[in-house]
């Protein structure tokens, strides 16, 4: 890519998110552009914006205009930098953006306020009305894993660990993740499989993780509420057999009909070891790729 190259004056950061704790669109502006904003925030939060924005009737001038005297744009600029905001947020909502950032949002000596670097998210919710922009995604730079992933409804986000995890719930994986960390583990990925996962996603899920050359083990801990505890340990078992995992995989079960869960599990012919709970699982996960 081939730019003109301008004479920078001063650099700010301007963004448009959905923030939960605010019920809607907010800004996150700052006059310190540039940088990491997370190490702003962290080292100097007074030096950060968040200004909520009324969903039903849009940024107002007001707003916009507050949120670029804050980000210390010349006054000759304000009014530039406000209409610059007004139309980000334009963006924002009418392309079903989930953020929006721009860092740098730029004071130059000759053209003004320009923006010269941004990076945008969009809600895969809303693909159905925001064709052309998702048409533009090209899988080739992304993880081939995390393409298969999508395709089979799968959250999947690879790593550089040793020890796979297999879980339903974005907090639980979390969770199951720091677990093995604390007992000296490394977790391979994050793999959320969803509340109402099928034994074919399961399938898919371990050739995902087994294909990582990294994986010495997977530990899959599920917690059944919207699916029981024996159809996941039914469908664990027959994706297992399978994809012939020869990996050593240890479960740890929760909820409903678990006990049911943990006898199919035993009675299934195949090494699985069986977890008690998540300390437990975390413990012999570390203990089984040690051996």
């Amino acid at each position: 890519m081939v730019a003109e190259a301008v004479d920078i004056l001063s650099e700010k950061y301007v963004a448009f998110i959905m923030d939960r704790a605010m019920g809607g669109p907010a800004c996150i502006a700052s006059a310190q552009g540039g940088m990491d904003i997370e190490a702003v925030a962290e080292a100097t939060p007074d030096a950060i914006m968040a200004e909520p924005v009324n969903i039903k009737t849009g940024i107002t001038r007001d707003q916009s205009t507050k949120i670029a005297r804050f980000c210390e744009f010349e006054e000759k600029n304000v009014d530039e930098a406000a209409g610059q905001i007004e139309k980000l947020y334009e963006m924002f909502i009418g392309l079903d953006a989930t953020q929006v950032e721009i860092n740098p949002m730029a004071e130059t000596s000759k053209h003004g306020v320009i923006t010269v670097d941004s990076k945008v998210n969009f809600d895969s919710n809303a693909l159905y009305r925001q064709k052309e922009v998702f048409d533009m995604r090209d899988v080739s730079e992304e993880d081939p894993r995390e393409v298969e992933a999508d395709k089979w409804g799968l959250n999947y986000i690879g790593l550089d660990g040793n020890i796979a995890c297999m879980v339903n719930g974005a907090g639980l994986a979390m969770a199951t993740m720091d677990i093995v960390q604390l007992y000296g583990g490394k977790p391979a990925n994050f793999l959320d499989v969803g509340g109402g996962a099928q034994e074919e996603q399961v399938k898919e899920a371990f050739k995902i993780l087994t294909a990582d050359p990294q994986v010495k083990g997977i530990l899959v801990n599920i917690f059944g509420g919207i699916m029981k505890c024996d159809i996941i340990a039914q469908g664990i078992v027959n994706a297992a057999k399978d994809v012939g995992v020869e990996l050593p995989l240890i479960v740890r079960l929760e909820g409903t009909n678990v006990e049911l869960g943990k006898k199919i599990i035993d009675e299934s012919g195949l090494t699985i070891i069986n977890a008690d709970n998540l300390d437990d699982a975390a413990q012999k996960a570390v203990k089984a790729i040690s051996v």
